[in-house]
């Protein structure tokens, strides 16, 4: 994934939002992350689905499992769909909140597509402005 079946779908400006590819007589839209955003529908629909996902909700928080007793908030720094041979990855760091007087986190190499323990923050996650002893 993605294959050669799969056909890219562009923002005006060229920035890849994802792929359309058959699913019997329909298509299913799938993000940059390798998530499917659409269920089995018409082309312009599969379409619409990546236009309306866009791109804005890579810059926001994330939350990493597995790296520490509790989950861990990271932000994305790049996504690499696979291409042929090379493997896709997903670039990740702890999030600093900005403050540009820390020492720059390490980034984490994850598998792209997305991996189960990289997920949108939930309610019962830890709050990132609370400290805890």
């Amino acid at each position: 994934m993605p294959t050669e079946d799969w056909t890219p779908h562009r923002r005006d400006d060229g920035e890849l939002l994802g792929w359309i590819h058959a699913d019997g007589e329909h298509w299913v839209a799938v993000d940059v992350l390798g998530r499917r955003a659409s269920d089995a529908t018409d082309w312009l629909q599969a379409e619409a689905a990546l236009e309306d996902r866009g791109l804005a909700w890579l810059a926001e928080p994330w939350m990493l499992e597995g790296e520490g007793e509790r989950p861990v908030r990271v932000r994305i720094l790049e996504v690499t769909p696979h291409d042929r041979e090379v493997p896709g990855r997903i670039v990740v760091k702890v999030d600093d909140f900005g403050d540009v007087s820390r020492p720059a986190a390490q980034p984490l190499t994850l598998p792209w597509p997305i991996p189960d323990r990289l997920r949108p923050p939930r309610d019962d996650d830890p709050d990132a402005h609370t400290l805890t002893r």
